[in-house]
Order: structure tokens, then C-alpha cells, then sequence
């Protein structure tokens, strides 16, 4: 199997696929990290044609984060097939990243329940990582608690067989991986100083509305959390990324 997956090159390095599920996505650290390390990339966004990559193709999937929920099928049809397909990379063995909706989507793929509207977070918040998060590949790095930016109301169950690498106050699945390498994380760790101050000035109605005074607020919160918050979501996506490389 690792090897047939190394075989998932383009010319000059591994290709990653990269589904966005709205107009707005920035990659972030993730970006940072799949340059670092040479990754070709192809994006996919469904939320205006329906097409969706065949995992078979490449070497990691990455799934960003979107308004919609996980369950928006009516709305959104290609939902139930973008689950399938996550589960499917993940039974494979292709590492998986899904943030936020990309992780609730994950978790219905493997057979959790999704919660709409039960967890509403905003903003740099702390979370800690389990036993399991401390020993994992990917999450180890950041076993004395970190902080990264939240921006959801849903949330889900943990999926049956899936371990549970990190929690926090808001929702108690924040992090969790299934199988060897297929990773769901609902905070955004991949929003840097530069993408929170981008969707603060893109989406402030909506900002404000969750968490009212942000306007004011965001360049004191940001002066206190932003530099490790980066430092710490850098360090994930190179760990994620690593797995891609790796396995």
C-alpha cells in the first residue's frame, strides 16, 4: 500500500488534493506547509460544479471549511459523496485533513452523528490534547496545550473507532483520527494572523453576530494569541504533511 501511494506523483513532487467548500478559503498554514515540503496541489470546488478528486489519484486530501453544514444536502448534493469519499481515502490509508466543516463532514463519513447549531465558538481558544493526542505523530508536538481560532456552531460525535487526540471547553471532539492517518480537526488551525484579520474585515456582520465587540476587539486578541496560535497550527500542518510524505 505505501508504496503504491509514493507512486501518486506529478512531475517534481506528490500531489495533494484539495477540496474548498466556499468562495473564501485560505490554506494558511496548510499552504505553508505542502509548499515547504514541495507538494503539487489540484483544488476542487464542488460548492459550484460538483466535482470531487479521485482519491485514488493522489497522495493526501485535504477538506477546508465552509458556512453549510454537514448535513446541508439539499442545498449542497454533493455532500453524502464528499463523506463517502473521505472514508474511502481513509480506509485506503491516504492521509486525510479535514478543518472544521471538512472534519464534521469526515466524522459523517464514519458514522457520527452531526450536531447542528450545538457548539458555537469564536475566536483563539485553549484546547488540550488527550493521552492519545500526546502520543500521536501528527498532534504530539503541541502536548502542553495550545491555542487556535474557532469559528463553528456545529459539532459532532466521535466516530466509532476514531481516538480522540484533542478537546476543549466548547466541544469535547476537537481533534480525532481514524485509522492511521485520516484526521478531522474542527478548530482552524490552518487561520494564521493574516487569514483572522482577512475574515474579519470580510465577513464583520457575521463575525459580530457570534461574538459581539469583535470589530473592537480583534487587534488586542490578536496581539495576545496570534503569534502562538501560528506557531502551533504551523507545527500541525507539518505534521499532517509529514504523514503524507511518510506513508
Amino acid at each position: 500500500m505505501a508504496r503504491g501511494r509514493r507512486g501518486r506523483r506529478g512531475a517534481g513532487g506528490m500531489r495533494v488534493a484539495i477540496v474548498e467548500n466556499t468562495e473564501v478559503t485560505h490554506h494558511g498554514q496548510v499552504g505553508v506547509a505542502l509548499a515547504e515540503a514541495g507538494m503539487l496541489t489540484d483544488t476542487f470546488r464542488p460548492f459550484r460544479d460538483g466535482r470531487l478528486p479521485d482519491p485514488a489519484h493522489y497522495a493526501g486530501l485535504v477538506v477546508f471549511g465552509g458556512e453549510q453544514a454537514a448535513t446541508d444536502d439539499a442545498r449542497h448534493p454533493y455532500l453524502p459523496r464528499l463523506a463517502a469519499l473521505m472514508r474511502q481515502a481513509g480506509d485506503a490509508g491516504t492521509p486525510v485533513l479535514g478543518i472544521c466543516l471538512g472534519a464534521q463532514i469526515l466524522a459523517r463519513g464514519y458514522g457520527a452523528r452531526n450536531l447542528i447549531g450545538a457548539a458555537p465558538e469564536f475566536g483563539w481558544t485553549p484546547l488540550t490534547l488527550t493521552p492519545a493526542g500526546a502520543a500521536d505523530p501528527v498532534t504530539a508536538p503541541l502536548a502542553g496545550g495550545f491555542r487556535s481560532f474557532q469559528w463553528h456552531s456545529d459539532t459532532f460525535t466521535l466516530p466509532p473507532g476514531a481516538v480522540r487526540l484533542a478537546t476543549g471547553a466548547g466541544a469535547e471532539n476537537q481533534a480525532f483520527r481514524v485509522g492511521r492517518a485520516a484526521y478531522g480537526m474542527q478548530f482552524h488551525f490552518e487561520a494564521n494572523r493574516a487569514v483572522v484579520a482577512d475574515w474579519t474585515r470580510r465577513f464583520a456582520e457575521q463575525a459580530e453576530a457570534l461574538a459581539p465587540g469583535w470589530r473592537q476587539a480583534h487587534a488586542a486578541e490578536a496581539a495576545r494569541h496570534a503569534e502562538a496560535a501560528d506557531a502551533a497550527g504551523l507545527a500541525l500542518a507539518r505534521g499532517w504533511v509529514g504523514r503524507v510524505a511518510r506513508l
